[in-house]
């Protein structure tokens, strides 16, 4: 009985020696891949939206393809309701949808990208 207890001991210090090492792992793969670049500021998004896509977007709308705007319905038909594919589309853009690489750096791509969903999801209300 006494080696099964021995054994416990060992078995208990040796986790009791490695938790600092695991808490350090967990740390480091929680921050490494949960944290974004950058945070978006929706705010500065809306700005931006109001200066270069509410000319053809006005409130979530499309005055050139009246199928393909910005609420929530036609932003998951299209796929284009993510980050990743707002971003890319603002960035290369596609069919009658401008490029804005050439005007607006990543942070305010990423910033106009966030504000179109956070509308998507209010029903640009």
């Amino acid at each position: 009985m006494s080696n099964a207890k021995k054994i416990v001991i060992r078995r208990s210090s040796n986790l009791v020696k490695s938790l600092p090492l695991l808490c350090l792992i967990l740390l480091l793969l929680t921050t490494t891949f949960t944290a974004p670049a950058f945070a978006a500021d929706t705010a500065n998004g809306a700005q931006i939206f109001s200066v270069h896509c509410a000319g053809c977007h006005i409130n979530g709308g499309n005055i050139i393809r009246r199928g393909k705007n910005l609420k929530k319905q036609a932003l998951k038909k299209y796929g284009m309701d993510s980050i990743e594919a707002i971003t890319n589309i603002v960035t290369n853009g596609k069919s009658n949808m401008s490029a804005y690489k050439d005007r607006l750096n990543e942070k305010q791509i990423l910033d106009v990208s966030a504000y179109v969903l956070e509308q998507a999801e209010k029903n640009w209300r």
